[in-house]
């Protein structure tokens, strides 16, 4: 029977979920008038995901491998429960939470860049993060998220999947023929009803050593973010020291500037000054040279009428003796 296309749910539930019934109907509409109406009836069938829900699925159209790489872990988390292998079941316990962490960071950003999407504060990733740890222990959540159809968050009060013994109902079908029927040895029926209590025992072991191993995981990430508060605090005490050190060598840069400034202020008016001293001697030496040539020019003609009166008295004198 033919429907919508993969491509189109997707970008159904790519949508927020306040914007979703609207898109939905509008593509129930198109369907209508291309005259598809199976395709029709089976987008008005789907439902509208809450935000924590549409996150998830977000995240599963958006980064596909990330999905698949949680429920393969979930697969090998789900098979150390099952085998009760303790070293084995602590070391996926903490690649767990490092995945969900990862996860949960990764679904912030999808949604910090999703048109319309809720701001970050109103982002209920809590319950994201309870519905992928969900998902380590019950395969139809996994499955669900895998898909992309997610419609409401899921949680999960356990730690993962909770062992149960190898047991098996017997019933009337199943006893053997009395011919057929192996001779049991006494207390063998015993011995099977104490397997339970056993196997339950195991179980309870492997759940307080998974239990244990989170609290040593807890410990290690505390240990690990003291480690980094006191480098941050160092990188900050150091980069305060440093901010002094410079706005010192600032203010003390600045009061040199200010300082040569000043001089300069005053070299420039002592400059002025001698400028000024400088074009009033020019003048006054060429006042002086014009008087100097006046001086020279009065006593040339001064000294041309001294020789002519000289000269006249010679000629007077030559006149007299000659006379007498």
């Amino acid at each position: 029977m033919p429907g919508p296309s993969a491509e189109l749910v997707q970008q159904l539930y790519r949508i927020p979920p306040d914007r979703f019934v609207a898109a939905r109907d509008a593509a129930v509409a198109d369907a209508r008038r291309a005259g598809d109406q199976s395709t029709a009836r089976q987008l008005a069938r789907l439902r509208r995901p809450t935000v924590a829900a549409w996150l998830v699925n977000l995240l599963a159209i958006r980064r596909p491998e990330l999905v698949t790489d949680l429920v393969q872990l979930a697969d090998a988390l789900r098979t150390a429960q099952r085998e009760l292998r303790g070293p084995r079941l602590r070391e996926l316990s903490a690649q767990r939470r490092a995945v969900v962490g990862a996860l949960v960071a990764e679904i912030r950003k999808l949604a910090a860049a999703e048109p319309d999407s809720p701001p970050a504060s109103r982002l209920p990733l809590a319950e994201v993060e309870a519905t992928l740890n969900a998902a380590f222990s019950d395969v139809e959540v996994a499955e669900q998220v895998r898909a992309g159809r997610l419609l409401r968050a899921a949680s999960y009060a356990g730690f993962g999947e909770v062992p149960r013994p190898q047991l098996r109902l017997v019933t009337d079908d199943d006893e053997e023929p009395a011919e057929e029927r192996p001779a049991r040895r006494p207390g063998a029926q015993r011995g099977r009803r104490e397997d339970a209590p056993r196997t339950d025992r195991a179980a309870e072991r492997a759940e307080q050593a998974a239990q244990r191993a989170a609290r040593a995981e807890r410990a290690r990430q505390r240990r690990a973010l003291d480690r980094e508060l006191a480098k941050a605090q160092a990188d900050q005490e150091r980069a305060e020291a440093e901010l002094t050190e410079a706005t010192g060598q600032e203010r003390d840069g600045a009061s040199v500037l200010d300082r040569i400034e000043a001089e300069l202020a005053e070299l420039e008016r002592r400059r002025a000054v001698a400028e000024q001293d400088l074009s009033r001697a020019k003048l006054a030496r060429r006042a002086a040279e014009r008087a100097v040539t006046v001086a020279r020019r009065r006593a040339g003609e001064v000294e041309a009428a001294v020789e002519a009166l000289v000269a006249e008295e010679g000629d007077a004198d030559a006149g007299g003796g000659a006379a007498d």
